[in-house]
């Protein structure tokens, strides 16, 4: 597996113990995260477990891994956080997260109109104290993780 020392997503899947909230799931080409700095418990990042910075250089295997992932996950986030669906958005275009990452996000039937769609990103790099704490990651990421397997 290639990793590139330096690029955040890399550091992380080079770590010995990710807590739960980092391993969602972990495949054979793809980890699934829960994200740090959200307001809004279940979003996910799926990342590539080796360093890509495009879709195109994803092999068919990852590709086909990736499909089944995605669908399988807006399953699990509908069961675990009731939401009506997913939104699937991949940019990796800010300054130190180039590596391809696919934001996995549930969209709850009581969210706002102003946070819908592309505004869904309103719920993304809030400060500290508004993000969803660590123990509820973990303890959503355990959840999930169950539901992904049912």
């Amino acid at each position: 597996m290639s990793l590139l020392p330096g690029c955040f997503c890399c550091d992380q899947e080079a770590a010995e113990d990710l807590p739960v909230r980092e391993r969602v799931h972990v495949g054979d080409g793809w980890r699934v995260a829960h994200a740090f700095d959200t307001s809004l418990p279940g979003w996910l990042v799926v990342l590539p477990r080796r360093h890509v910075t495009a879709m195109a250089e994803l092999t068919d295997d990852e590709g086909a891994e990736l499909g089944v992932l995605l669908v399988r996950l807006g399953r699990a986030l509908s069961r675990v956080t009731g939401c009506t669906k997913t939104y699937v958005m991949q940019f990796a275009e800010a300054p130190g997260f180039g590596h391809v990452h696919l934001h996995v996000v549930p969209r709850m039937a009581d969210q706002p109109e102003d946070r819908r769609g592309p505004a869904v990103f309103g719920y993304l790099g809030v400060p500290e104290g508004e993000r969803v704490p660590e123990d509820a990651r973990d303890r959503l990421a355990g959840e999930l993780a169950a539901a992904l397997t049912a």
